[in-house]
């Protein structure tokens, strides 16, 4: 005889209080997955977009100072030519008045002038273009009985010097030197003497 109190197993039901059967719960991580994706793609999207205005913002800037220094440039180079033409214009300024005095020298009449008048003549034209070179920074180097110092001194000769003292001293100067504000522009040409011992 058959069983009539058989329990039937009930149909399934949602374990727990509340919780999703496991067929809701793969459905409900595919949608997370899903939503999780897209909100990754806008966050890309939106880095994209940040990186490109910080690059244009970069460029932008970099072609700026490009610009400012190029200008920079080209406003220094002028004005460095300038300088130079207003230096050269106050040297030769400086001259005018020696260059007259040569002038007026150069051009008298010899048969009414003696050769005494012409030398005092030419000593003072001289002596003012000098002082306007010296204003702005010309030395002459003239090392008469000086030690010979070859940064500054070409030795064309050598002569006997009378005293051991006198050796590697300038005994005489064939050309005069010129420093310009402590530049040499020329060496002075000169005869250095030298001690034999003998």
């Amino acid at each position: 005889m058959r069983n009539r109190n058989r329990q039937t197993s009930p149909a399934p039901e949602a374990q727990g209080d509340g919780e999703p059967a496991p067929e809701e719960q793969v459905a409900s991580a595919a949608e997370t997955e899903s939503l999780s994706d897209a909100s990754t793609t806008e966050v890309d999207e939106g880095g994209d977009a940040a990186r490109n205005q910080q690059l244009a913002d970069q460029r932008d800037k970099y072609l700026r100072l490009a610009a400012e220094y190029d200008n920079f440039r080209k406003r220094t180079a002028k004005e460095r030519i300038e300088a130079g033409s207003r230096g050269q214009a106050e040297l030769v300024t400086k001259l005018i008045d020696a260059l007259d005095d040569l002038s007026r020298f150069a051009h008298v009449d010899p048969a009414t002038t003696d050769s005494l008048t012409l030398h005092k003549g030419i000593e003072l034209v001289e002596q003012k273009a000098l002082k306007a070179l010296e204003s702005v920074g010309l030395t002459i180097v003239n090392p008469i009985d000086q030690n010979f110092d070859p940064k500054l001194h070409e030795a064309v000769m050598t002569e006997p010097a009378l005293s051991a003292e006198d050796d590697h001293t300038v005994g005489r100067v064939f050309q005069r030197g010129y420093m310009f504000n402590g530049q040499l522009l020329r060496p002075a040409r000169v005869v250095v003497k030298q001690w034999n011992q003998g």
